[in-house]
């Protein structure tokens, strides 16, 4: 399953960026609703726990899911999330190395059709596994932009472009729109150079880089911080609105609430 070898070099990426930096401080705010790197890096080792719980231990999984219930009628998962993941700081960072490597490898060999227990309705590992690209992508954005570092992007991002597309519905759903009839049509342009289209060919497009726009339907950045050319008011509502990711509703940053890359540092 390629999308586990594309989660694996995800996490590679974002491990790479603390190389680029000494004296890491781990309490350090950043960007992301004044995450700490220690929040980041819990958040994503406890569901990346959760998703392969999915698959060896369901009852496991459901054990910690109804914690997680819980914790969301008391006030949110941030605080379940640090009770339940007691490492911090280079022990947290090594754990989450150690145990993406392992899930990302037991994952690659499986039938991307199989299905697994999720929050949400169930769904397959592809799937699955994509979100963990997704998330380890989108909160990497964040370490990226606190220590100033250009991220050199592949055509792996296509995979959370996709699900960009596939979540157009949900995007309209989880902020009380309506669903329009028809999806914009999307000229992207991977790093790589390729032209990558999705949608109807209508009145209304968005044309532009495939990062950008994964940053947009991630909420990493406000589509008014990107190049993207918006046509017609389809486009331009989901744009405005999108969300990828599962949960209550989210909105994107204001313009100019994240940081906009300088390029002056690049991730060696």
């Amino acid at each position: 399953m390629q999308q586990a070898f594309d989660f694996r070099e995800e996490c590679n990426v974002l491990a790479r960026s603390f190389s680029n930096v000494s004296n890491i401080d781990w309490e350090m705010k950043t960007q992301f609703k004044n995450w700490s790197l220690n929040d980041i890096f819990v958040h994503l080792h406890f569901w990346n726990e959760m998703a392969d719980w999915s698959l060896t231990d369901e009852a496991r999984f459901q054990t910690r899911l109804a914690k997680v219930s819980d914790g969301l009628k008391m006030g949110g998962m941030r605080p379940i999330e640090n009770e339940i993941i007691a490492p911090r700081g280079p022990e947290l960072f090594e754990v989450w190395q150690s145990f993406s490597a392992v899930m990302s490898q037991r994952w690659s060999v499986l039938d991307p059709k199989l299905r697994v227990r999720w929050a949400g309705p169930d769904m397959s590992v592809r799937s699955s596994m994509t979100a963990r690209q997704m998330e380890t992508w989108a909160h990497g954005q964040a370490v990226f932009d606190v220590f100033d570092l250009a991220r050199v992007e592949s055509d792996r991002i296509k995979n959370i472009v996709i699900l960009g597309v596939n979540t157009f519905g949900w995007s309209h759903k989880v902020q009380g729109l309506a669903v329009p009839g028809n999806m914009p049509r999307l000229e992207l342009e991977a790093p790589s150079g390729a032209v990558w289209t999705f949608g109807d060919d209508g009145k209304t497009s968005i044309f532009g880089k495939a990062v950008e726009f994964a940053q947009v339907v991630t909420q990493t950045r406000n589509v008014a911080d990107t190049d993207l050319r918006i046509e017609g008011d389809v486009a331009a509502t989901w744009m405005a609105t999108a969300q990828c990711f599962a949960g209550p509703p989210e909105s994107p940053p204001q313009k100019g609430w994240r940081f906009v890359e300088t390029g002056h540092n690049v991730q060696k």
